[in-house]
């Protein structure tokens, strides 16, 4: 299944998160930058929240490394020169980041 491979892939997304805001901060500018740097921060918060929550809510964790991806992966595409469309799939990202959070705290709740 997918649950060993979340932490493996948090830690990945975590350095491509680094290295995205490290180019938005030092090799971009105007709207890419920033682009780039929203995206890095929002990934990296969220493979950090993977592996903090990983071993308790393996199904959250999930949909936040998603969501994380989703969400960063489309601003790096418009960064680099990708369709504005892919605006559009940001809040998809969102979306999954949202609803892994909810489903945490359903589940600490719950515990």
């Amino acid at each position: 299944m997918i649950a060993p491979l979340l932490g493996p892939l948090a830690a990945l997304s975590a350095a491509i998160a680094i290295a995205a805001a490290a180019f938005g901060a030092h090799g971009a500018e105007g709207k890419a930058a920033e682009w780039l740097r929203t995206g890095g921060l929002f990934q990296l918060i969220h493979a950090v929240a993977v592996i903090a929550i990983l071993p308790a809510a393996r199904g959250p964790a999930a949909l936040l490394l998603a969501g994380g991806a989703v969400f960063g992966f489309s601003l790096y595409a418009m960064a680099l020169g990708g369709p504005r469309w892919l605006g559009a799939v940001t809040p998809i990202g969102g979306v999954l980041m949202i609803v892994g959070w909810l489903w945490a705290a359903w589940m600490f709740w719950r515990n």
